[in-house]
């Protein structure tokens, strides 16, 4: 590939050099990418993010929101979508009523998997300048910096 040619004509830019636009920048073409792959299926990044987690462990609305980076009201209305839909629901914890568990229904786990293989499908496609090594190293480099906020 041709990244000048890519460039719509621009050119060479202070910013390639700048590691977090080129961040900023490859995280908003891949949430291009997978928006693209998910919408036939009626789902976003950020719904199927929220839905992956409820499937996964059930975290609290809290724990969504933080895990995310997402305002919490941001996260009412993902759940809030999510549920009326059917394919989450929110579970009272028996020790604090006023937190909400966030779990994946059965037909909420049903759409992950096509929607999983739909963002392993668009992913493979938008990686293809890399190699599978490659592609490793770039989710392994992310991994140390995606969560530093975390602790």
């Amino acid at each position: 590939m041709d990244v000048d040619r890519m460039r719509a004509g621009i050119g060479r830019s202070a910013l390639d050099s700048d590691a977090s636009f080129l961040l900023a920048r490859a995280g908003a073409v891949a949430a291009a990418v997978a928006n693209r792959a998910l919408g036939d299926l009626g789902l976003k990044v950020r719904s199927y993010s929220v839905l992956t987690l409820a499937a996964e462990c059930g975290p609290t609305q809290r724990e969504l929101a933080a895990q995310l980076r997402l305002d919490p009201s941001q996260i009412v209305a993902l759940v809030d979508d999510l549920e009326a839909r059917g394919l989450v629901r929110r579970r009272a914890v028996p020790s604090d009523r006023r937190t909400r568990i966030v779990e994946a229904t059965a037909e909420g786990a049903s759409l992950l998997a096509a929607a999983r293989r739909a963002v392993e499908s668009a992913e493979r496609d938008a990686h293809a300048a890399l190699s599978e090594a490659e592609a490793q190293v770039l989710r392994d480099l992310l991994l140390r910096i995606a969560y530093v906020d975390l602790g």
